[in-house]
Order: C-alpha cells, then sequence, then structure tokens
C-alpha cells in the first residue's frame, strides 16, 4: 500500500480536532509592511504556492521563521489548521518546539504534524492535503538539499491542487536548496538580521532579510529587512539603529511535559 493511500484517513483524524474552517476575506493578504504589500500588489496570494529559500546555512532558522510567520498571516482570518510536512531525518537533526512556535505568537495546537520517510513521500502527502477542503488552512512543506523529484511537473500540479481548494501552499527549501523553474507564485531568499534592542536590554524582535527573487506578472528583485511583530501577527519596516522598543505582551506558551510540536503528529512508514 502506498502512502498516498494511507495519508487521507490520517490527515481527516488530525483535522477533526482542529476548529472548523472560517471563510477567507479575500484572495491576498497584507503581510503589514507596506513596501512589501504594494509590491505584491495587495498582498501575497491565498491558495497558491509560495517558494522559500533559505540564504546560506545560516539562513535555515530565518527561512523556517519567515515560513511559520507567512503561515500566521495567510491564515490570520480564521483558526485553520497548519499541516507542516518534513522529513524523518530533518525531525530527528532538529525536531519543532511548542514553546518556540508559541513565542513567535503562533498556536501550537492548530500545528499538524507530518513526518514521512522520503522525498517522494512528502510529495505524494502534500498534493493530497492540498486536495483536501475542510479545516486545513495551509500546508508548509519543507524539503533539504537537492530533491530531483521536485521538478517543474510536480510543482504545477502542487500548485493547481492548492488553487483549486484555496489551501496555500509555502515550499520551504533549506539545506543549501537551489532555485529552479517552478509553478510558484513568489520566491524569496530569507537570511538573519541583527535585531533591535529592548528596553531594558531585553532581547529584541525577530528581524529577517529578505529577497523577493520572483513574482509571476510582477516585479522582483527586492530587498528588505523587516521585524516580526507577534501580537499584531504581521511584518514593519526594520526601525532605526539605537531605536529601544517597547516589550511585547506576554503569551501563553505550552505547559512543561506537552508535545515537541505542541500539535498533532502521524508518522507514515516507508
Amino acid at each position: 500500500m502506498h502512502e498516498s493511500s494511507r495519508l487521507r484517513p490520517a490527515l481527516k483524524r488530525a483535522l477533526a480536532l482542529s476548529a472548523p474552517l472560517a471563510p477567507d476575506k479575500g484572495p491576498l493578504c497584507p503581510l503589514g509592511a507596506e513596501a512589501v504589500d504594494r509590491v505584491l500588489g495587495g498582498g501575497l496570494a491565498r491558495g497558491a504556492c509560495h517558494e522559500l529559500f533559505a540564504r546560506g546555512e545560516e539562513g535555515g532558522a530565518s527561512a523556517l521563521g519567515f515560513g511559520l510567520m507567512l503561515a500566521q498571516c495567510l491564515t490570520r482570518e480564521g483558526s485553520q489548521a497548519l499541516l507542516w510536512l518534513r522529513e524523518e531525518k530533518v525531525q530527528r537533526k532538529a525536531a519543532l518546539s511548542g514553546p518556540g512556535l508559541a513565542d513567535l505568537g503562533f498556536d501550537p495546537a492548530r500545528l499538524v504534524l507530518g513526518v514521512l520517510p522520503d522525498a517522494k513521500a512528502l510529495l505524494r502527502a502534500s498534493v493530497d492535503a492540498l486536495r483536501c477542503r475542510g479545516g486545513l488552512g495551509l500546508v508548509l512543506l519543507e524539503m533539504s538539499g537537492h530533491v530531483p523529484l521536485l521538478d517543474l511537473t510536480a510543482s504545477r500540479r502542487m500548485a493547481l491542487a492548492a488553487e483549486a481548494s484555496g489551501v496555500s501552499l509555502l515550499l520551504l527549501r533549506t539545506g543549501g536548496a537551489t532555485p529552479a523553474p517552478s509553478a510558484a507564485r513568489t520566491r524569496w531568499a530569507v537570511g538573519p538580521a541583527p535585531s533591535l534592542r529592548l528596553e531594558a536590554d531585553a532581547p529584541g524582535h525577530p528581524m529577517l532579510a529578505v529577497t523577493l527573487l520572483r513574482q509571476r506578472g510582477g516585479p522582483a528583485d527586492f530587498d528588505w529587512t523587516l521585524e516580526w511583530d507577534r501580537d499584531a501577527g504581521q511584518f514593519r519596516p526594520a526601525a532605526l539603529p539605537g531605536t529601544r522598543l517597547p516589550l511585547s505582551g506576554g503569551r501563553p506558551v505550552p505547559a512543561a511535559g506537552a508535545d515537541a510540536d505542541g500539535g498533532e503528529c502521524w508518522r507514515l512508514a516507508g
């Protein structure tokens, strides 16, 4: 029995635990930073495929954070579940952290984590998931390194499924992955940027250096330094150097002993 034939029951059971789907308020999702939204024609398109590439080895964590931040923006108008698909070897090396997700403003209870054995299983699972309607709002497909199976045909299949269902797809590429022809609506490169100190020298808000590499039918090759406002669930332009920012409001984190990912997790054997 193939992995894809076992995915639907597992995914439906996981989504049954999530909150019901709230209707989208429009096809474009403003990200909060005016300069970015202006270049995007009003915001990031829902129900489309967007590629996120880590800039160098040091950009992996930043790319993961950017993906989660975009996921919050794209699903902020409802309480839809986020399905995160990743390979077993990646999960073993760097498991997701519930408190870390909460620190970015994301509710770990909305996360459904799918851990699969290889790239072939990941691609099959992503297409099946993107065809699901109901409580699923977004699929974050994480793939590391060079993946020959992820070609133009595979990306077009996923993009068409996302457009048909309205479920957004974030294709997160780490581990030295390089851009190749794809059906993605937008393509981004992400790396770290130094954060600004808060009052009492507390750690600053997350800061990212992002580049819009490609935008289908629109301008590209723009660089921004963006700060993430977890309380508002959106981006804002980086403040000027030397600025002291107020501390953010507190957010609850998962209780000690909770699952590392903070949500439902299922695995499919090879």
